[in-house]
């Protein structure tokens, strides 16, 4: 079909405006296949929201995390201010340290005189990360919502990691129940065994379950309330990020069709690496004869290798 045969007229705007209009967003969550530009979807988000919102954070839930690299700067745990701006802050969690650090408090809370009394916990908590797959994580974004929350931003956008992880991530509420079950499991079952053996190594058995058991019922509420949230169109939005690959697409189709299922609104999909040789070369040689004196010199070099391969 010849171009001028094509009418575009009943096409969506091709640009994320609309969830920059959207003021009552809360959660933003962008994700999508690994290396199809998720990152640099979730910063330019960002940057544009912190442009109308007072206060945003963006947070990545990727192990690779790419976002101190995105702002060439150390960017951590707590929320970092990002340079250039004064309301945009971004964090990066890891589950693994929360994991240890819940074990630490556990660990605290239950201590004797003796130095083996920390023997339980662990044994107990290693089982329970090897029994339900996916626990560690829950109990991490638990705890990050719980943080993030409590520090009151306007707006939250997520890079999340590629797509298998983030939809293990909308399974959250069913890991819990798992949880909560494969401990009560244990207390009914081996409680006395249970408690015995940790007197043996200096702690206190039921004190220790019942801590981890309360802690599950606190982390559970959590995540069924951020998950009621999560499904509402007016606080929640979802952006899927692709490339047009074959793989890509696949992919991508089968995450909003999981979306779907859980609820979530999906309506921005981000097509990255699409290119238009002949017509991006003629735009961005009248764009660049009128401000390449504007730009810092590392611009100006991209820019010139790019207009000489054309």
């Amino acid at each position: 079909m010849a171009d001028e045969d094509f009418d575009d007229s009943d096409l969506p705007d091709p640009s994320l405006r609309n969830i920059i209009d959207q003021k009552s967003l809360q959660w933003v969550f962008v994700g999508g296949k690994g290396g199809v530009g998720k990152t640099t979807t979730s910063c330019a988000l960002g940057v544009q929201l912190a442009k109308s919102r007072d206060k945003v954070l963006l947070v990545s839930t990727d192990p690779a995390h790419n976002l101190s690299d995105a702002f060439s700067q150390k960017i951590g745990r707590d929320p970092t201010p990002i340079q250039g701006f004064t309301n945009l802050h971004a964090m990066e969690i890891d589950a693994n340290d929360d994991m240890e650090k819940l074990q630490q408090q556990m660990e605290h809370a239950t201590a004797s005189d003796d130095d083996d009394s920390n023997g339980g916990i662990s044994a107990l908590m290693a089982e329970l990360t090897s029994s339900i797959p996916g626990i560690d994580e829950a109990m991490s974004f638990s705890e990050l919502m719980k943080q993030v929350q409590s520090l009151d931003y306007d707006i939250v956008v997520f890079d999340t990691a590629p797509t298998g992880h983030t939809l293990r991530l909308l399974s959250f509420p069913t890991i819990m129940e798992k949880a909560l079950g494969k401990v009560m499991e244990l207390k009914d079952k081996f409680g006395g065994i249970l408690g015995q053996a940790a007197s043996m190594f200096g702690g206190n058995g039921a004190q220790m379950q019942d801590m981890l058991t309360g802690k599950l019922e606190e982390t559970r509420a959590i995540i069924n309330k951020v998950n009621d949230a999560f499904q509402d169109p007016d606080t929640t939005t979802f952006v899927c990020v692709c490339i047009p690959e074959f793989l890509s697409i696949y992919e991508t189709e089968r995450l909003v069709q999981e979306l779907s299922k859980f609820g979530i609104d999906s309506h921005n999909i981000v097509v990255n690496q699409v290119l238009f040789p002949e017509k991006d070369a003629e735009e961005m040689g009248e764009w660049l004869k009128e401000n390449n004196d504007k730009l810092p010199k590392e611009a100006q070099d991209i820019c010139g290798k790019m207009m000489a391969r054309k």
